[in-house]
């Protein structure tokens, strides 16, 4: 699933060159997770302001609505001035402007492009008002009520990660590796961390986020940027997919747990508690 270094790398990589784009035609593929909402043709001579982001959500604001884009467990955008005419079995959304045509490809069909009429749309509020802190933003993400919702919370660490009230984006990968790199248990409990592991997991929240960022995402079967280039964080991840292999901190084996579906890595001797 495209976690939040993912949706970001995917925002930087098409923002500026799709801003000031005029739309020129909208063209759908088979029904995703949510509908757009409206007629296509309603989006037809819509100008493109820019492309911000929220959570994983993108948000593309035209000078007429914001279109919310998410990609779902598979989903990738492409931007280019030449892509096929014909939608491939797999792509779903296709709106074509006068600087180039972004698409969205999406096998499972878990992602959505919903049209709103902007930030206080109705659909908009319900879908982005309960979201957590920035974690790349630091005016957003404060200490200070990092560290409350974890005093307010007997939530496992690993879940309460996940479930994005508190701070967006932790997906499964990166929580397993920012987990690790504070020396935290996944099942401890929340409001049970120590102020130290607290301070040492907010800062890594931070930093293992713009690391990924910076590498371009992680790309573990499907993901790519808006240019078609994959990312490269999974080969700095020090326990994410690499059970029965030895720690890099102790040597001793990664270890492989499930928390409501989910697999989380982790090592027994360094994350104790």
């Amino acid at each position: 699933m495209p976690e939040l270094p993912e949706v970001e790398v995917t925002r930087r990589s098409f923002a500026s060159q799709i801003a000031g784009a005029q739309v020129l035609s909208v063209t759908l593929g088979k029904p995703l997770r949510w509908p757009l909402g409206r007629a296509p043709s309603s989006l037809v001579g819509a100008r493109v302001q820019q492309v911000r982001r929220r959570g994983k959500y993108l948000l593309i604001d035209l000078d007429r609505g914001m279109l919310m884009v998410h990609l779902g467990m598979s989903g990738s955008l492409r931007f280019a001035t030449q892509l096929p005419a014909a939608l491939g079995p797999h792509e779903h959304f296709d709106m074509q402007t006068d600087r180039g045509t972004l698409r969205l490809h999406d096998p499972r069909r878990f992602g959505a492009v919903i049209a709103t009429d902007g930030d206080d749309d109705p659909v908009a509020r319900k879908l982005l008002d309960g979201l957590g802190m920035e974690p790349l933003d630091a005016h957003h993400f404060r200490w200070e009520s990092f560290r409350d919702g974890l005093a307010r919370s007997r939530t496992p660490i690993k879940p309460l990660l996940l479930g994005g009230k508190l701070v967006v984006g932790v997906g499964n990968i990166y929580a397993s590796e920012v987990l690790f790199a504070s020396r935290i248990a996944p099942t401890t409990p929340a409001q049970a961390i120590s102020a130290i592991k607290a301070r040492r997991l907010f800062q890594a929240i931070r930093d293992i986020l713009a690391l990924a960022v910076e590498r371009g995402g992680t790309t573990l079967r499907d993901f790519s940027n808006a240019d078609g280039l994959p990312g490269h964080f999974q080969l700095q991840a020090k326990v994410y997919g690499r059970e029965g292999l030895p720690c890099v901190q102790c040597g001793r084996p990664i270890a492989l747990l499930r928390q409501g579906q989910r697999s989380t890595f982790y090592c027994p001797h360094c994350q104790k508690s």
